[in-house]
Parts: structure tokens; sequence; C-alpha cells
């Protein structure tokens, strides 16, 4: 049986009597056309009468918009994958801009690569209408740029640029939760290792929530109880085993990513040491798996969802031409006490 022909917009035109332009004009939606409306009408009612299909490229073209936009995320390819807490960010964004008709497209970026252009090649190709920027660099000058060439972009995570809009957690006021909850457990030795390296925002904010509560509480911040995490489980381990091996190991430690607490408390173990009574261990992230550790881990609970879900409402509303109602929103934090924490008894 021969397939039947598609529809064209040659064939409306015909049989509504009108031009291509105006049904062109018509079925793109172009605003200051000046068809007339029962002209528009009967083009419409052929359409449909057609069963006519619109070409989403040729359509999106006549729009001036390629109704994709675009996810970028600040770690490599491999950190990406294995990162539970973006999954559910993306799952948040997903679910925004496909109920309004958009498409979301993805990409890892190393943080390591110099003079990457890669959001600047998606904007400048239009083949996305805005960015939304995950785990941003503290200093980013390709955000500057497009931002000041009036491309929409949200950032999660406040990055030095003041008038970038931006969502994310607060991660100051989260962390020194996790560390007040210690200091409150009679901990005064307390070390620190970062979900990622300082040039992320996170990080750094993380840290800083850490050395205030330090501050708050009369101890004193030693560097030498501070090391960096990069994304992965992997990355928690030599660190922790640098922390146990000082003269003077620390009896708790705040890490910024329940992924990167994983390796750090397969090091604790490997060392034939007992968490919490030995050493107490609090994460930050709320990731799934770490209340199934032996034993459960103390964490800080975020909203991935919600901050994908509020990061994809926003740029939305930018590429509509709508100022967002603040230009940076901080979700709360809280505190999930499990098993790897106690009450200091040395």
């Amino acid at each position: 049986m021969a397939r039947k022909r598609r529809a064209t917009m040659q064939d409306i035109a015909k049989a509504a009597g009108v031009s291509r332009t105006t049904v062109s004009f018509v079925l793109n939606e172009i605003a200051d056309a000046n068809i007339p409306e029962n002209t528009r009408q009967r083009v419409l009612q052929v359409a449909r009468d057609l069963d006519y299909t619109p070409n989403a490229i040729a359509l999106n073209l006549a729009r001036g918009k390629a109704m994709t936009v675009g996810l970028i995320v600040r770690q490599t390819a491999e950190q990406m994958s294995i990162d539970a807490f973006i999954g559910q960010v993306i799952l948040g964004v997903m679910h925004v801009v496909e109920a309004e008709g958009y498409h979301l497209l993805i990409h890892a970026v190393d943080p390591t690569a110099s003079g990457t252009q890669t959001y600047v090649e998606l904007v400048r190709t239009r083949k996305v209408d805005g960015l939304l920027i995950s785990s941003p660099l503290a200093s980013d000058p390709e955000i500057k740029m497009l931002h000041d060439e009036g491309t929409p972009i949200v950032v999660h995570g406040a990055a030095d640029l003041a008038d970038v809009p931006s969502v994310d957690v607060d991660n100051v006021q989260g962390a020194y939760a996790a560390v007040k909850h210690r200091v409150d457990l009679g901990q005064r030795r307390i070390g620190h290792i970062t979900n990622a390296p300082f040039n992320y925002t996170s990080s750094r904010d993380r840290c800083n929530g850490y050395r205030q509560a330090l501050k708050d509480s009369g101890i004193a911040y030693d560097t030498s109880l501070v090391y960096e995490g990069a994304f992965t489980d992997d990355s928690g381990a030599a660190p922790m085993r640098a922390l146990l091996d000082l003269p003077d190991p620390p009896t708790a430690v705040f890490i910024g990513s329940d992924m990167v607490a994983l390796g750090a408390v397969g090091a604790i173990h490997a060392r034939g040491l007992h968490i919490p009574n030995d050493i107490s261990v609090i994460g930050f992230d709320d990731l799934t798996f770490s209340q199934y550790l032996q034993p459960p881990l103390t964490t800080i609970h975020l909203p991935p969802y919600d901050l994908g879900r509020l990061g994809g409402e926003t740029l939305l509303s930018i590429i509509s031409g709508t100022s967002p109602d603040a230009q940076r929103l901080l979700l709360p934090t809280e505190i999930r006490v499990r098993g790897t924490t106690a009450a200091y008894s040395k």
C-alpha cells in the first residue's frame, strides 16, 4: 500500500485560495504579519482538514528559536556519569522545559580544559536559546561575555558575577550547620575535605561555612586539616589517609560531598578504625545511598530536583523576556543526623 503523501504549505495555500507566504505567516504565528482574522481561520481549518504536520526545523527557524536549552555541567563526562546528585538536577530541568515544548541538550565540560568555547559555540550557532550552567567555576569569563551579549543564562551557583541570575542551595549555611553539629557534640579538631577544587563556587562556599562555624565556636582555622576532593569517591580516600597520618589527627571530618565521603569512609575502615567512636564523619548532599552505609551517613540534605526545576523555570522566563523575581535564589538545607556522628567521649 502506497504511503500517504504529507501535506505541504503549498497544498494548504491552493486549497485556501491564498499565497504560500500567507500560509507561512499564519502557521508560524508571525505576530506582525497583519493577516485578516477570517483568512487566518480559513488557513487553520484547511491545515486541519489536510492533517498538516509542520516541519519542526523550519518552524523554529521562522520563529527565530531553536526550542532547545543547554545544560552545561562543569565536570568531565566520567565525573558526571557517576554523580548521583546531578542526575536529579537534570530530571528537574527536563520536566520543566519539556512541558513548555523545549528540548534539553546536556554538555559535560572538563574544567581543566583551557580556552574552551563550548557554550559560546552552542549559542552562536543557534543550537540553544539559553544556558543553565551547573557547578560553575568561581570565575568564568565565557559566562560574563555571553551574558553581556544578551544571552539568557542562569547558573547553579553564584560565581563571581553578581548580575547573572542564579539558583543555588545555601552552601555556607549548610556547611555551618554540619560543623556546628560536631562542635555541639564536643568535637574541637575537625578536618575538612571539599567536594571539588577551590575554583568551584560550591567548594569555596562550603569551606567558608566550615571556617565561620569554627570561628564562632572559638576554634582556630588550621590549613593542615583541609584537603581538596574532586567529585568522585576515589578523591576522598587519599585526603582521608593524609588526615589520619597527621601527628594529631582530627576526631571528626566534614566532607563537602557524600560521594567524596564514600572514599573517605573506606579509608577509615581500611585503617581498622570505627565510625563514629574513633572518628565522626558528616557529608553533604544526602544522596540516596547515604542512608544505607554502615553506619548510615549523617549529612546535609539538599533538594536537587527543585534546584533543577527552579533553574529551568528561571531560564525559560528570561527567554520569554520576563525578568526573574530574584537575582539570586537560595534553597534551604537541613541536617540529617544518622549513625556516623556521636558525642565525643575522649
